[in-house]
């Protein structure tokens, strides 16, 4: 009987996504330092880079499958080696309970990554292998090819992230309502103008809530009508003045429009149709010709 039941919940995890076991508290913020509940979002990941013989917190990322995690390109070097902590919460605990730290197999950078203009910033990473879903690992939901969010839509981004602007790393998980800026709103001249490109999704930009340096490359999570959360962007750049600038929203790839892409990756293409161009000399937090670049950083950790 014992048996039956632990089957019937691994098959559980297997056949559904986006549907946490430990619920958020939807009423935080992650610029101003408030925590998740515990596990409430269990395809959060933390990328870590090895230095000096420590593993640090670079970016976040998203577990979209058992051995698929989504992040942003801009997080990528091909100098680092990298590793994928899963089920974690406390980023100060190595042994924390319900979570595990996983080696990289291969990392697939979109191969039309531009990182001047910032676009195309997502990427893959194949784990070593394959994690068993848990109530403290689990993945999330993509959206469906081509999908739009209108404005205001509330979403809510994850990240072990700085509490504020030049604030410490956090170390247990944060979280943030974000609304969604619509595209015709993002883009005015006041806002990003036509640095935004309808491959992007923007929001926040009240001037009070927003991502913050360490939460690139994690998901913007948006609750679909079943009720199972979706991953609808990925944390990309925002503005130079601070990560919580009025008018000026994080802005996230849109998922929705490189689902093919996604499939592709998955679908084990061969690596010479997936590789991303060697790096650009440029950084899109050092921009040299285009004037509104100049208040562009990524949200590197």
């Amino acid at each position: 009987m014992l048996g039956f039941t632990v089957l019937a919940a691994l098959l559980a995890y297997a056949s559904s996504c986006g549907v946490p076991t430990f619920q958020p508290n939807l009423a935080t913020r992650v610029v101003g330092g408030d925590n998740a509940v515990p596990h409430s979002w269990p395809w959060q990941i933390s990328l870590q880079y090895l230095k000096d013989n420590t593993w640090r917190h670079t970016c976040g990322g998203t577990l979209i499958s058992s051995n698929f995690v989504l992040t942003a390109a801009h997080c990528i070097s091909k100098s680092k080696t990298y590793r994928v902590g899963l089920g974690k919460n406390n980023l100060a605990v190595d042994d924390e309970p319900g979570s595990l730290f996983v080696d990289v197999d291969t990392i697939f950078v979109h191969e039309k990554w531009n990182s001047f203009l910032v676009r195309n910033d997502i990427a893959l990473i194949k784990l070593a292998e394959p994690v068993e879903l848990s109530d403290t690992i689990q993945v999330a939901c993509l959206p469906a090819e081509g999908a739009m969010l209108s404005q205001d839509y509330p979403c809510y981004v994850t990240g072990w992230g700085r509490l504020w602007t030049n604030g410490p790393i956090a170390e247990e998980l944060q979280q943030g309502l974000q609304p969604v800026v619509d595209h015709a709103t993002c883009t005015q001249s006041d806002w990003w103008g036509a640095m935004v490109k309808d491959t992007m999704v923007c929001a926040g930009g009240d001037g009070v809530t927003s991502a913050c340096n360490g939460d690139s490359g994690g998901p913007l999570n948006c609750q679909a009508e079943s009720g199972a959360w979706e991953v609808r962007g990925i944390v990309s750049f925002g503005s130079g003045l601070g990560c919580n600038t009025h008018k000026k929203p994080a802005v996230y790839t849109r998922v929705s429009a490189y689902i093919d892409w996604i499939n592709q990756v998955r679908a084990c293409l061969p690596a010479s149709f997936l590789q991303a161009p060697a790096p650009r000399p440029h950084s899109p937090s050092r921009p040299h010709s285009l004037p509104t670049q100049s208040f562009i950083h990524s949200f590197l950790g």
